[in-house]
This record gives C-alpha cells, sequence and structure tokens, in this order.
C-alpha cells in the first residue's frame, strides 16, 4: 500500500535542469512527496540553490549539481554524484532542454543544430544510460517531451520538434529494454506552458493562445503533477505513455 500523503518516501529523484520554471516545479513537487532530490543546473547556480533551501526549509532533502546537459562527462558526474549523496537512485527525469535555431531549417546553423542535439538528445540518452545502472525494479524514467511533437502550432520551430520527436521514439524503444526489469518509462508532453523559455504574455503567446481549448496558458506546478502521478506507484502498470499535459492545445 502507498503512502498517500508521501508516496514517494524512500525514494530519490534526480531531475535534470531543475533549477528554473517547469524542472524546478518537478523538483519541489517530488520533494514535497517525499523523495531526496538532486537537480542538475547549468547557468543559474543561485536559483538552484533557491530551490534546494525552499526544500530543506519544509523538511526535505535536496541537493543542486552543476553538469551542463550537453556535456556527456558532466552528466555522468550528475548522476554518480546523486548516488552518493543519497545512496541510490529511483527516479529519474529528463527536463533539461534547450531551444535554438528559430527560424527557416535552411537558415539553422550548424552550431546550433549540434548544441541543441547535445543537450535535448544526447543528454538525455546518457542521463538515463547511467541512471538504470542503478536502478532497481520499481525505477521510474519520465521524459519532459512538448506538444509540438503532435501539433507544430507556428513555423520556425523544426529543430525543436526535431529534438523532442527524438525522444519520443527513446521512450518507446525503453519500454521494451526496461519492462523486464521493472523499470517504467513515459513522457509527459507539455503543451504552452508558463516558463522562462515562453513566459505567459510573450510573442509565442500571442500566436498558440487561441488554441488554447481552456483558455489560459499552463502552469509548471501543473506540469509537475502530471510528472509526479508518472513516478509514483500508483503509475506502476503506465509504461510507453505520451501524456498530452496541454490544456486541449493539441485536441
Amino acid at each position: 500500500m502507498s503512502n498517500n500523503h508521501a508516496p514517494l518516501t524512500g525514494k530519490v529523484a534526480l531531475v535534470t535542469g531543475g533549477s528554473r520554471s517547469i524542472g524546478a516545479a518537478i523538483a519541489r513537487r517530488l520533494a514535497a512527496d517525499g523523495a531526496a532530490v538532486a537537480l542538475t543546473y547549468s547557468a543559474s547556480p543561485a536559483r538552484a540553490e533557491e530551490v534546494v533551501s525552499e526544500i530543506a526549509a519544509k523538511g526535505g532533502r535536496a541537493l543542486a549539481i552543476a553538469a551542463d546537459a550537453g556535456d556527456p562527462q558532466a552528466v555522468r558526474a550528475a548522476v554518480a554524484r546523486t548516488v552518493e549523496a543519497f545512496g541510490g537512485i529511483d527516479i529519474l527525469v529528463n527536463n533539461a532542454g534547450i531551444a535554438l535555431g528559430g527560424g527557416p531549417v535552411d537558415q539553422i546553423s550548424a552550431e546550433d543544430y549540434r548544441r541543441m542535439i547535445a543537450v535535448n538528445v544526447t543528454g538525455v540518452f546518457v542521463a538515463t544510460q547511467e541512471a538504470v545502472k542503478h536502478m532497481k525494479s520499481g525505477g521510474r524514467i519520465v521524459h519532459i517531451g512538448s506538444s509540438m511533437v503532435r501539433y507544430a502550432a507556428f513555423p520556425g520551430a523544426s529543430l525543436y520538434t526535431l529534438t523532442k520527436g527524438a525522444v519520443t521514439g527513446f521512450n518507446r524503444s525503453l519500454v521494451r529494454d526496461l519492462g523486464p526489469r521493472g523499470i517504467t518509462v513515459n513522457t509527459v508532453h507539455p503543451g504552452p506552458t508558463d516558463t522562462d523559455m515562453n513566459p505567459d504574455g510573450g510573442p509565442v503567446s500571442q500566436i498558440v493562445g487561441p488554441g488554447m481549448a481552456v483558455g489560459r496558458y499552463g502552469k509548471p506546478e501543473e506540469i509537475a503533477s502530471a510528472v509526479a502521478y508518472l513516478a509514483s506507484p500508483e503509475a506502476a502498470f503506465v509504461t510507453g505513455a505520451d501524456l498530452m499535459a496541454d490544456g486541449g492545445f493539441t485536441a
């Protein structure tokens, strides 16, 4: 029987890109549900430490780790540091991601392409590869994708969508690899959500806002709720899912 008040008590989670926006909301939620949480950051050390302090102030355990998601060595070290600090790893949330190379496909630079692949694809692969070495039955992997893999509402995002589509395909094959080990793998696809990268009221919201069935942007905490469910014991029979948390944007 799960502890409904703190269903992740005794679990250890690693959230990549956990210093801001959706990542920070996920780290806070998993900690509130009882998990010890390690979160990685690249450019926001102060904000990462703020999340850690907030978790600690509420009686939780958290650790901020400097790790560029586009650097495989740093990602491996982050997994090792998590295991060293908390004794293992039960939940991996591949949240770290960037959006570069906006514009027509024939104008995307090779530099932007390489960086996007490094962070959004290679970082996910390496974090997963390393984390599963430490996971036991009951382990959870949750990728953060994008509703744009189902519906690209505006031009200029082909590179971003390419990387998120790669994660979706990776998710499906991982299910077969890890299912026999009792590890579930799912992807949450946020729709337009109020983040640093895509703020409510920003230029993108003027385009996609009218398409929101619920009439508003999502909140990072709402995406975190979806992740928390998939990380919980209640989702033991859910694997290979593409969960659209998008306010009906792709309906």
